[in-house]
């Protein structure tokens, strides 16, 4: 075992530990933390792929935008009170049960089978080919999108500067 495989080792246990806690939790706020560990050990698997673009992009959106926005809907929203709020946690055996029947099987299928090939060989960066294909092939395209954002941020602070009638 090498310290490739010790590393994305690491990386699924927190996914896991981190998304048990996620949906166990009854508290709503450390939901939200623990599913920012579930984010950044998604991030951390992308990486060890080779799909190091993608391992930037999961980070900057879900980490960065909905995960805040979860976070500030929360805790904007504490003027609420009396509000129950459960979760649907009523039928834990069952579930466990067939969790864990579908992960031995999976378990049994890696065993059994040449998923592992290669190893010790890391992919190479997808982030140059990216970049040479977008300034490239896809370079009007990729201006209109620029412009369509650079359009929408305009039209957003301008309605969010607007005075209440």
């Amino acid at each position: 075992m090498n310290w490739y495989d010790i590393i994305f080792y690491l990386f699924a246990a927190l996914i896991l530990v981190s998304g048990f806690l996620v949906v166990t939790s009854k508290n709503i706020v450390h939901a939200a933390f623990y599913l920012l560990f579930t984010f950044f050990g998604v991030a951390g698997i992308y990486a060890l792929l080779g799909a190091d673009f993608i391992s930037v992009v999961q980070i900057m959106v879900y980490v960065g935008g909905i995960l805040v926005l979860i976070l500030f809907g929360v805790m904007l929203t504490n003027k609420m009170t009396n509000v129950d709020i459960r979760t649907g946690t009523v039928k834990i055996l069952p579930a466990a049960i067939i969790v864990g029947i579908f992960a031995g099987a999976v378990i049994a299928m890696m065993v059994k089978t040449s998923w592992y090939t290669n190893p010790g060989v890391i992919p190479a960066t997808t982030i140059p080919a990216l970049g040479k294909t977008l300034i490239t092939q896809y370079v009007l395209i990729f201006e209109l999108l620029g412009m369509l954002l650079l359009v929408a941020l305009i039209g957003a602070a301008s309605i969010a500067r607007r005075d209440k009638e």
